[in-house]
């Protein structure tokens, strides 16, 4: 995993608005979705086109964590990055000035439905009651890319944790959106994922800046196991 840590200056900071890096000290997993970010072969084979070696390392975290979590009432959810016809149809200026044509080309021959790299990685432990979400956009929740929020409103779910990959694109993006649309949102370091300690390391900052609490893989299980009774599935 990454040994990036937030930075002093943000934790600082962060301390003199909040009284602590933490922002929250509990959360009801009946109303929590552990939110999995692109785990695909895409980003995680060996030699794809936008490959994150250290997305590997991260698998037994997001699975531990899903497991708690669904054992204590709450759903996750899998997001798949996709660029079909409606993606870049209505994207053009991310596919025609962000990617050069070789790349586009690799690009969505990978991440098409049925594509060499949109399915999920193998080993994660999917469930058959958890969600899998198609995502057109690099946040799931701006309009256009997803319909996460509708069905995580369906449920009553107002609390997200987000894992997954690359930290500081759709992991950030949609941590963000998810805050200013309401959501409490815990981003866990050591279940995300990117290319370089200094782009996880800005990510995780930014987040505890404004936006995240930002914990690890230890600390979120220990909310969960610590929720009240009557946070509790019935037995």
């Amino acid at each position: 995993m990454h040994k990036a840590d937030i930075l002093d200056a943000v934790r600082e900071r962060a301390t003199r608005r909040r009284g602590g890096i933490a922002a929250f000290d509990h959360l009801s997993p009946r109303k929590t979705a552990l939110i999995v970010v692109d785990l695909q072969e895409g980003f995680m084979g060996e030699g794809q086109v936008a490959e994150v070696p250290m997305a590997r390392a991260i698998v037994p975290n997001v699975n531990r964590i899903s497991a708690a979590l669904r054992a204590a009432g709450g759903i996750v959810v899998y997001l798949q990055h996709t660029m079909d016809a409606q993606a870049i149809r209505t994207w053009s200026v991310f596919f025609e000035h962000f990617c050069g044509p070789e790349h586009r080309t690799r690009m969505i021959e990978t991440f098409a439905p049925g594509g060499t790299g949109h399915a999920l990685w193998p080993e994660l432990e999917v469930a058959p009651l958890d969600l899998v979400v198609l995502k057109r956009r690099f946040s799931a929740f701006v309009p256009g890319s997803s319909d996460l929020h509708a069905r995580l409103q369906e449920r009553g779910i107002d609390t997200l944790i987000i894992s997954g990959t690359l930290s500081q694109v759709c992991c950030d993006s949609t941590a963000r959106d998810a805050m200013m649309m309401n959501y409490k949102v815990f981003f866990i370091a050591d279940a995300c994922a990117t290319l370089t300690e200094a782009e996880h390391g800005g990510a995780i900052s930014a987040m505890a800046h404004t936006f995240c609490d930002v914990r690890d893989t230890q600390s979120v299980l220990s909310l969960i196991a610590g929720a009240p009774a009557k946070d509790s599935p019935a037995v």
